[in-house]
């Protein structure tokens, strides 16, 4: 990569947006427990941090390509993966005598089965969708109007993940018409979100393709996300 310090053969640049995505998708997923009333609005806390996840996901596919986007996003799988085992771990490990935590720690640390498959599974559809869809708009637009790429790649990626999570998770437990509602209500907060950040965005990837000398395009990409290093593009 371009002109900044290599680290095994990534820029510093990478690594820190990297370590940006992978700390926003975890920290995301911890908050999520706690329901916020926002303006009448019953959200997940997790609606401060998570949308951050797909901002940083589009500064990595417009910067460094869709290759090293999908890199990223099954780092991020793997390590919120590991980071629920561990909370499962520390369930399971037997109380001092003397900690009256126990309770606390199941109900803020703790997941069902249920909410977990939903959870991963939407994030996976969710960033493959949005870095597939920005890939393809910076194509189309020659580069142009980043906006539009970074807003509608939101608009798929965001609903996507909306609708699958939500539904898997609580499908059956609830009026269809709340449901429904729901999803509607936290897709348009995080699109708003996103939209609301675009100055922010014009910023981060105007520096980063400056330092970096870079500004990829994803012409002869494979967009398979489950590909391994070293196949991502046509031979």
């Amino acid at each position: 990569m371009g002109n900044g310090t290599q680290t095994g053969g990534y820029s510093s640049y990478f690594l820190v947006t990297t370590c940006a995505f992978v700390t926003a998708l975890i920290a995301s997923n911890i908050v999520a427990v706690k329901l916020i009333s926002v303006w009448g609005l019953v959200l997940p806390a997790a609606i401060v941090v998570f949308p951050l996840s797909y901002i940083i996901g589009d500064v990595l596919t417009e910067v460094y390509g869709y290759a090293s986007a999908r890199k990223v996003i099954w780092l991020g799988f793997t390590c919120n993966l590991f980071v629920v085992l561990v909370f499962w771990i520390g369930r399971l490990l037997p109380a001092a005598s003397f900690w009256k935590g126990q309770e606390s720690y199941v109900q803020i640390l703790g997941f069902t089965p249920r909410l977990l498959v939903a959870s991963f599974i939407a994030y996976l559809m969710g960033e493959f969708s949005n870095s597939f869809v920005l890939a393809k708009m910076k194509i189309a637009t020659k580069g142009k109007w980043l906006w539009t790429r970074t807003i509608g790649s939101t608009l798929i990626g965001e609903g996507i993940d909306s609708l699958v999570f939500i539904t898997l998770a609580f499908y059956g437990t609830m009026p269809h018409n709340i449901l429904l509602f729901t999803i509607g209500t936290q897709w348009l907060v995080k699109c708003l979100y996103e939209a609301a950040a675009t100055p922010l965005t014009y910023l981060v990837v105007g520096f980063l393709k400056k330092c970096e000398d870079l500004d990829v395009y994803d012409y002869d990409t494979k967009f398979n996300p489950f590909l391994f290093p070293g196949s991502e593009r046509i031979k």
